[in-house]
């Protein structure tokens, strides 16, 4: 069969965000060109889209200088075996999802042996580590933008780049229904939600479970009780992680409904969120939904951040978006169950200021509705060598 009309695409995603990205990617190009085979790194949205997983997602899921270096043998093994098998039977195309501690260096040497190679997520070279635009440049044909302001500044760069928008923009409602998400939960009579979001990877819940939950049970005696909490955890392992957290701080008893998955469903339902730093502040700016942000790393890996620098004051996407500081942000030292509480009191208290951040959110969100879908097809096929006509495009029957 012609490798134009059924190509063979490789693909590295290494956490659940690129997983979710992944599999609407897969969906995308397989709509254009339904023969395509993807191989790869990928988690279970991606497998469930059609996706041949060499190696799970999970495997790279690891966060942090200090923790990365426990885990770099096995990594590395991973990486030299996915170059091995790609560069013994080169693919049409690769496509590294966000990850770019692990991608770039693969994706230099899958260039430089002639294979097309596009990095799907920009990895944040505008707030810090500008050192990397020179061999983003080297390393990839093409780097597909989640957020406007991207693609200009890498094109100034020398770095060719293209704004496809978020397919969460496209997937989201401009106004979820909150009552209806309530009602999944038996929710309809409490007077205040809080959903809690520590992180998705194991190595987060290390440093975050425990301040998540004695957070909690501050709110939960200023309250007097009179709240509910929501606890959507992506795996086994964090679940576990969490729930002894609970049995350390003796909250068993915590109003509380620990999910697996259904993270959207709890932001949903929920007034206020906590929650780390990460794609998840974006899914709860889309969700319209108030939050406090915060972050824990391990001393060395903080002190190795702050070591690199970081241009802009804001860490947490909705701020980076918006701009300037539209959502609270405790982080570190500074991230303690005394602060997280009250800013969480603070917003649930004060509904001016949740309105005034809804409103800036949808803004936001109106910016990165971009019909994704089309746009990674009309950037994917040419360099695959194809131009199959979109929908759009489609000539009309006589």
């Amino acid at each position: 069969m012609d490798t134009r009309a059924a190509p063979r695409i490789a693909m590295v995603a290494g956490e659940a965000s690129g997983d979710v990205l992944g599999a609407h990617l897969v969906s995308a190009v397989k709509a254009a060109l339904p023969h395509a085979r993807f191989v790869g790194i990928g988690g279970p949205r991606m497998r469930a889209a059609g996706f041949e997983a060499w190696h799970p997602a999970e495997a790279l899921a690891v966060r942090g200088y200090v923790e990365v270096l426990k885990h770099l043998p096995r990594i590395l093994g991973i990486r030299n075996d996915l170059r091995r098998r790609l560069l013994a039977d080169p693919p049409a195309l690769f496509i590294g999802v966000d990850a770019p501690d692990f991608n770039l260096g693969l994706e230099g040497q899958l260039k430089a042996r002639g294979i097309r190679t596009v990095q799907y997520v920009s990895p944040q070279v505008w707030a810090w580590r500008a050192k990397r635009i020179p061999h983003l440049r080297r390393a990839t044909d093409r780097v597909l933008c989640l957020f406007p302001f991207e693609a200009p500044f890498l094109e100034q760069h020398g770095v060719s780049a293209c704004f496809v928008g978020h397919p969460l923009a496209d997937q989201i409602p401009e106004i979820p229904n909150r009552e209806l998400a309530r009602e999944q939960f038996h929710l309809t009579a409490a007077p205040n939600v809080i959903a809690l979001l520590p992180g998705s990877r194991q190595s987060e819940l290390e440093y975050m479970a425990d301040l998540f939950v004695q957070t909690a049970q501050r709110v939960h005696r200023q309250l007097a009780g009179a709240v509910h909490f929501l606890v959507p955890l992506q795996s086994r392992e964090t679940r576990a992680l969490f729930e002894a957290a609970l049995y350390r701080h003796a909250a068993q008893d915590l109003p509380l409904t620990i999910l697996f998955g259904h993270a959207q469903m709890a932001m949903t339902a929920a007034d206020v969120v906590l929650l780390a730093s990460g794609t998840a502040t974006l899914e709860a700016a889309l969700l319209k939904r108030s939050m406090v942000v915060t972050y824990r790393l391990s001393p060395a890996t903080f002190a190795a951040v702050k070591r690199k620098g970081h241009r802009l004051p804001y860490v947490s996407l909705p701020n980076i978006l918006a701009g300037r500081f539209v959502v609270p942000e405790i982080l570190q030292d500074d991230a303690t169950p005394e602060n997280l509480g009250q800013a969480l009191l603070n917003v649930l208290a004060d509904k001016l200021v949740r309105a005034r951040q809804e409103n800036v959110f949808l803004d936001l969100h109106r910016q990165l509705r971009q019909d994704t879908s089309t746009r990674l097809v009309e950037a994917l096929l040419p360099l695959l060598g194809s131009r199959t006509p979109l929908p759009s495009e489609a000539p009309v029957p006589a």
